[in-house]
């Protein structure tokens, strides 16, 4: 499938990518990792089935019987919200579509990303294709060609409260469907028709109900969820990578990770968590004991006799090494049943109101509202920050020579030709230290702000989406500070030894060097750290560690 616009002036560009199998819609099988993969390969070709066509034939039909029976049906032949005492006579629903997308067009803030606008559509596709939406199959086939030729709509981020699910943001991708509004497309901002037009795609001309059910659903939040628990999973893998390198660079203790102590609080994620960490470490010689009965040095001297002695280190280590697998399993079992729950959302009409072919009734309800999605953000969004604030700490211990066991002060070499000249991984600490500040303040769950709107319509919210955008942004925040922290990890390693690191760490190490250098003199690093976040973003370190052992895999 190929298709070319002309800019202005008339020149050609080029074809689009090949399209990639895609899961059958409408099936319920549509997973949050299918979503995942879907929105971030542009342009990829979904068909509805035949099946997904017959079901939604059959809503349609009802729809429009009870239309003709003149009884009111709610955004259908009856004003939306507290202007639902308000019937409309039947010829005047068509409109009343057009009319409810263009009220909503008030959103505002940043531009949501590709990824994000490819995922909604798709989810979206998907609620109207189990066929009870009442919506016509053409209209999802727009939406499809749209996703098919990478034409995304420009969807503002803000001005969602998750109620009627997210009505303001989805309004731009209907108005889209419908041919208005502003698309990105092959690099260009342009009207959607003109896209459109390039690529053969007709807008559709909604009828009764089908802009209501483009708009009144979880979508938006649905999308920003299940990418940020994808790359949450990722930040699971770099948390205990990092978790390894600190452990070797302050030549910590290895039997905080021993199988004994977790299988005596087995929660699932906490066990995979210390056993990942305990494969990482296999064979390092930085790594004090398998136990804290091994203190290394000799004890100090006897004192007065009796039997006191001072130890050359405490027999375990900090917290932020210590209770790594405790805080990183946290992220883990937080992952397997948001996972569910989004399952479960995708693949869900989040629509009103809904209607049964089976028993010819037509049903309002609430399934709208975004309260799974949020309260399943709020918690990832509180796990990510946690782990954040593990790895500022780690870092803080690692740069701080007081605590890292021999090595220099903020990790700068010591070189007697620039006495006090260098200042080694200072500001990597201060700036770690500021974004794990904002990503703990953001830790507020956005569920407990539910406010009344809409004349008191809408007066009990779910702030879904709002908790999804927090959970994207500390997300963001938590790969900016994992990049700096295993910069820094990884100048402490060079400084004891790699080559005495465990295999699994070494991989690591090797993995972040082919884009942070060893620091033997002050230098900007933002250039290098923002390769080494893009890097991670992409898998860096979940590549790193798979070859090792079939346990260090990511979460699917």
């Amino acid at each position: 499938m190929s298709c070319r616009i002309a800019p202005e002036a008339g020149a050609e560009l080029g074809a689009e990518p090949a399209p990639e199998p895609a899961p059958e819609l409408g099936a319920d099988t549509l997973r949050p990792g299918q979503v995942v993969g879907i929105a971030r390969t542009p342009g990829t070709r979904i068909v509805l089935s035949a099946r997904a066509r017959a079901a939604m034939a059959g809503s349609v039909e009802l729809r429009d019987s009870l239309i003709a029976t003149g009884r009111p049906i709610y955004g259908v032949t009856t004003g939306f919200g507290d202007s639902a005492r308000h019937q409309l006579a039947p010829e005047s629903a068509a409109e009343l579509q057009r009319s409810l997308i263009r009220y909503h067009l008030v959103g505002s803030g940043p531009t949501a990303s590709d990824d994000t606008v490819r995922a909604t559509m798709l989810i979206r596709a998907n609620c109207l294709a189990r066929g009870y939406s009442g919506v016509r199959a053409e209209v999802v086939d727009v939406l499809l060609g749209l996703l098919a030729h990478d034409i995304l709509p420009v969807v503002p981020e803000r001005g969602s409260v998750g109620a009627s699910g997210d009505l303001v943001p989805l309004c731009y991708i209907a108005d889209a469907v419908t041919g208005d509004g502003t698309v990105h497309y092959r690099g260009e901002l342009m009207p959607a028709a003109r896209a459109m037009r390039a690529c053969g795609l007709e807008p559709a001309r909604l009828a009764p109900k089908e802009a209501l059910a483009l708009i009144n659903g979880t979508s938006f939040m649905a999308a920003f969820a299940v990418l940020a628990a994808a790359d949450a999973a990722e930040l699971a893998v770099i948390a205990e990578a990092c978790t390894a390198l600190a452990v070797e660079a302050v030549r910590g203790y290895r039997g905080a990770f021993a199988a004994f102590p977790h299988d005596h609080k087995p929660h699932p994620g906490q066990r995979r968590s210390a056993a990942a960490i305990a494969d990482l470490l296999a064979g390092s010689a930085l790594v004090t004991g398998a136990d804290e009965s091994d203190h290394g040095p000799e004890y100090g001297p006897d004192h007065g006799g009796h039997g006191d002695r001072r130890l050359p280190r405490p027999v375990q280590d900090r917290y932020s090494l210590r209770c790594a697998p405790q805080v990183i399993g946290v992220l883990r079992d937080t992952l397997t049943w948001a996972d569910q729950w989004l399952g479960i959302e995708i693949c869900s009409t989040n629509d009103n109101p809904i209607f049964d072919p089976a028993t010819r009734t037509v049903h309002n309800a609430g399934n709208f509202y975004g309260g799974h999605v949020g309260l399943a953000m709020d918690a990832l969004k509180t796990a990510v920050a946690s782990v954040a604030d593990l790895l500022d700490r780690q870092l803080a211990t690692v740069v701080d020579e007081r605590f890292s066991n021999g090595l220099p002060a903020n990790l700068a070499p010591v070189d007697p030709g620039r006495p006090r000249l260098d200042h080694g991984f200072k500001g990597v600490q201060i700036a770690a230290s500021a974004l794990t500040a904002e990503a703990l303040k953001l830790g507020m769950p956005a569920t407990a702000f539910s406010r009344s709107t809409e004349a008191h319509n809408q007066d009990k919210v779910s702030m879904g989406t709002i908790a999804a955008r927090d959970a994207r942004t500390v997300v963001d925040l938590a790969y900016d500070l994992a990049a700096l922290h295993l910069a820094a990890l990884c100048q402490a390693v060079e400084l004891r030894g790699p080559a005495l690191a465990g295999a699994g760490s070494r991989a690591v190490f090797d993995a972040v060097r082919e884009h942070v250098g060893f620091v033997s003199s002050d230098r900007r690093l933002d250039t290098e750290l923002a390769a080494l976040t893009a890097a991670l973003r992409e898998g860096l370190v979940g590549t790193a560690v798979a070859s090792l052992s079939p346990d260090l895999e990511t979460i699917s």
